[in-house]
Formats: C-alpha cells, structure tokens, sequence
C-alpha cells in the first residue's frame, strides 16, 4: 500500500506569503526583508555584477506580488520565490544584448573570498570580470543551469526544481555550457599566449 502522501506543516513564511496575498503590505515587507539579499546574490551570480541588478530584482518582488495569490504551500515560500526569479533572470538575460558588461568593482570584490592582498584582489577581479564576460557568449538557459549547479552547488534536481525541466536537461545544458566556456578560455589563451619566436 502506497504511503499517503502528506501536506508540510505551514511555516512562519507560508503565514508571511498568504497575509501578503490577502493585501497585507506589512506581510510583503517582512518577505522582502528577508529574501531581498539572497535574490540580490543570486541575481549577481546569473546576470553578473553590472548595473542592472537592482531593476531585476525589483521586477523579481514585483512578479512575487503578482504571483502570491496563486501560492498554496505545496512549495515552500523559497522555491516558490526562487523559480520567478529564475523566470525574470531568464527572461532579462534573454532580452539582454551580447555587450560588454560594465562590471562594479566593488561587487567584484564582493565575489571574492578571504583576505587577499591588493595585487592578488586585483587579479582575481580581472578573472571574474573574464569569468562573467565569457559567460555572456552562453545562451540563456545553459548558463543559468551551469552556474547552478558549477557555481552555487546545486543538485541536478535542485536546480530542475527551480528552472521548471527535468535533472537530465539541466545535466545536458550543464555539459554544453562547459564545453563552451572550455572552447573560450582556450581561445582566450591562445590570443595572450607570446608568439614563439625562435632564431632561425
């Protein structure tokens, strides 16, 4: 006999999201203070540390608005939030013209660990800074899921879970991305490699 299958207990956030729901502003306030960083990172990992982070993640709260009155708790109040920020950053990268990125130094510096010395932080800004830049040459969907899964550590069926396919997809646009990423790093070293210039 199969085990029936059980609804989660209501946590203080599935309280927050159904009175925000119900037009409580005070409720959405305390469900934006309390995702607004995590979002924000995560906008930072998939669109890059440029400056039109801060309009994606207000599209992202303005989406949770709309979205609420359809939240039941099947889901947690995280994945339901995370997948309409998946959607948003989807669709934002999609729109997005293949340019250089303006990257802010100061979130760089915000990516990077420990306590590195001037030089060092310097150099570990200009390899995110290439990090990001090749990243923009990935198409949408592969590079969401590669830095998923590659970056932030996700499962494949964590990531599924929140770009709405199945852990096979996500495994299959994880390898393409990085074999894409391998072909322009190489690329990359090839045009900064000194020519060899042997005596004849």
């Amino acid at each position: 006999m199969s085990a029936v299958l059980r609804p989660r207990p209501p946590t203080a956030d599935d309280e927050l999201a159904l009175a925000a729901a119900g037009g409580d502003a005070d409720a959405f306030a305390a469900l934006y203070a309390r995702y607004a960083d995590r979002v924000y990172a995560r906008i930072t990992h998939l669109v890059g540390p440029g400056p039109d982070r801060e309009d994606v993640l207000q599209q992202v709260f303005l989406e949770l608005h709309r979205a609420l009155p359809r939240f039941r708790g099947e889901a947690t109040v995280s994945t339901f939030l995370y997948r309409i920020a998946i959607h948003v950053i989807y669709d934002h990268l999609r729109k997005r013209t293949r340019r250089p990125v303006d990257h802010d130094d100061a979130a760089l510096d915000a990516l990077i660990d420990g306590s590195p010395t001037p030089e060092e932080r310097a150099r570990r800004r200009q390899e995110l800074a290439q990090i990001f830049a090749m990243l923009e040459r990935i198409k949408p969907k592969k590079r969401i899921a590669f830095v998923l899964v590659a970056v932030e550590g996700l499962s494949l069926d964590e990531a599924a879970e929140l770009v709405g396919t199945n852990a096979e997809a996500v495994k299959q646009r994880v390898l393409h991305a990085r074999r894409e990423l391998v072909a322009l790093l190489d690329r990359a070293e090839k045009r900064t490699a000194p020519h060899d210039r042997r005596q004849p």
